[in-house]
């Protein structure tokens, strides 16, 4: 997908007001430049000392545009700022639901920091390039060329000498300005991203890098990025600066050579007396509109930067996609099946192969092996996040890809070795599994997951901050509050990745006991590799670490 594309399909719904801003625009910036040619009119007439009846109409014609202009600029601010934010709403939705269908296999080669600034730094350049690169240009455009229009019907010489000025100022200044500092101005969203990357993987990675003495190379190297912004930065500013300049000059030369032609038209006789303050002093109006084309042209050039990046994440292939004639989510009760399972994440390196086994109501399934035999892999294949390339997975009969991913998912739990606990309360976490659940819902499921004695103990109870990730939390307490999230939104399939990583046997042991009591007559799949946990399942499943690459016929 096309930067462009993707800015014409979201800007579309909101046409409607971009066009009546842009409009209001031209109103508000044709009011100015009409306030400044009867002003002048009115001056010079005034100063012939004629009847005052006759100079009324410009009167009452300077006021209205005195008074027009400010209320026209706020409709404008108004309704483009309306549209625009739209805009950035519509953009924003998109991309994120573009990134949970995504997720996690097709963001594999994004950094999360980098996700970060795409979503909020690059979506508010979308601002930028509607509110003052379009509708600055469009208003400058329509209001210059009525202007060139006024000026060359009193003398075409001076108003060809403001055609060359609004040329130069709108066109040429630009495309010098862009040959300038585009590489600059096009650097900039991509640095801002590797800045955040590199500031988040510094604070998160604080403890480890001074434990290890390698906290300086990380400040170095953020300084090093740091840098390189600032000096793309400074190339661009210091290009805005010249084109500042320039469009100063172009307009005081336009005001030159209009006061030339029309002292010379004056003189020829073509062009009364009390019209040349108008054809020498409307271009200051004029210009005035298209001052912001410079820094326009400059902002044009990181907005499409940001855009591009937009796209590519909107461009990137959905790693599973949903069926064209789904079929029905059987009623149950479930069972999941895997027969001759091969997967890979990236095609041709198969991570798993031939991987059989059933998870039917009631029944507890271990699957052991060593790191990197690909048991996550089985689970992201559970719950739909990737399709085997080879062998059938199948619920209740019916092929998971024959299913809409949102489907399995609501039949299928998957509980990750790092579950995330957002920085909020224990109750707002819980209810992310099941946002309409009582308070006796929440307590049901706390006290399954043995944790409801120890939050019955806390003053605040269920109102009890976690803090970020959970910091406020034991091992085992994340867990287990992750594991009563799982319990409240009542998948009839829970995969348990790791539960008991990190933690001493002790621990370990009776954790796992109590993730599979609370299972209830849920199917349950424990994958781990600690083999002395596995007393309490049904049945074991062994991954080898180095699966038998696939044949050209699978």
């Amino acid at each position: 997908m096309s930067w462009w594309r993707l800015l014409r399909e979201v800007t579309r719904p909101a046409a409607g007001r971009l066009t009546a801003a842009v409009l209001a625009g031209v109103a508000a910036a044709g009011a100015g430049v009409g306030l400044m040619a009867t002003a002048a009119w009115l001056i010079s007439r005034a100063a012939l000392h004629p009847p005052v009846l006759h100079l009324m109409v410009a009167i009452v014609a300077v006021r209205a545009f005195g008074l027009s202009r400010g209320v026209l600029r706020y409709a404008e601010r108004l309704v483009g700022h309306d549209a625009a934010l739209r805009v950035l709403g519509a953009l924003r939705v998109r991309l994120y639901t573009r990134m949970e269908r995504l997720g996690p296999a097709g963001l594999s080669g994004y950094r999360r920091a980098d996700l970060v600034q795409r979503m909020v730094g690059d979506v508010d350049a979308v601002l930028d390039l509607l509110t003052r690169v379009v509708l600055p240009y469009a208003v400058a455009a329509l209001v210059g060329a009525g202007s060139v229009a006024l000026v060359g019907t009193l003398c075409p010489p001076a108003g060809v000498a403001l055609a060359v000025g609004l040329l130069t100022v709108g066109l040429l200044v630009p495309l010098l300005q862009a040959a300038t500092a585009r590489r600059a101005d096009g650097r900039l969203a991509p640095l801002r991203g590797e800045l955040a990357t590199d500031v988040v993987d510094l604070l998160h990675g604080l403890p480890d890098l001074v434990a290890y003495g390698a906290a300086d190379a990380q400040l170095a190297r953020l300084a090093a990025t740091d840098g390189r912004l600032r000096a793309a930065q400074r190339r661009s500013s210091a290009s805005a600066g010249t084109s500042a300049a320039v469009h100063a000059l172009v307009t005081g030369l336009s005001v030159v050579a209009g006061l030339a032609a029309g002292a010379v038209a004056v003189r020829a006789g073509t062009l009364p007396g009390e019209l040349l303050a108008v054809v020498v002093l409307t271009p200051l109006a004029v210009f005035e509109a298209a001052a912001g084309l410079p820094a326009a042209a400059q902002r044009y050039a990181g907005a499409r930067s940001a855009l591009r990046r937009l796209a590519d994440v909107c461009a990137a292939p959905v790693p599973v996609a949903d069926p064209d004639g789904p079929a029905g989510l059987p009623e149950g009760p479930h069972t999941l099946r895997m027969t001759g399972v091969s997967a890979a994440w990236v095609p041709g390196r198969p991570v798993v192969h031939g991987v059989d086994l059933e998870l039917s109501p009631g029944r507890r399934v271990a699957l052991v092996g060593p790191s990197g035999s690909g048991k996550s892999t089985v689970a992201a294949l559970l719950v739909r996040w990737l399709d085997p390339c080879a062998g059938r997975i199948a619920l209740d009969g019916v092929d998971l890809r024959r299913l809409p991913a949102d489907e399995v998912r609501r039949v299928v739990g998957y509980l990750p070795e790092d579950a995330y606990l957002f920085d909020t309360t224990i109750e707002e976490n819980l209810r992310i599994g099941r946002r309409d659940a009582t308070a006796a819902d929440l307590r049901a499921a706390l006290a399954d997951a043995r944790l409801l004695d120890w939050v019955d103990t806390l003053p605040l109870g269920l109102a009890t901050g976690v803090g970020e990730h959970g910091v406020t939390l034991s091992g085992g307490q994340r867990r287990r509050l992750a594991l009563a999230r799982a319990l409240l939104a009542d998948f009839r399939i829970l995969v348990l990745d790791e539960p008991t990583e990190h933690l001493d046997e002790a621990t370990a042991a009776a954790l796992t006991r109590d993730l599979l009591a609370a299972a209830g007559d849920r199917a349950v799949l424990l994958i781990t590799h600690r083999t002395e946990e596995l007393s309490e399942v049904d049945e074991v499943v062994r991954l080898d670490a180095t699966p038998t690459p696939l044949t050209a016929a699978a």
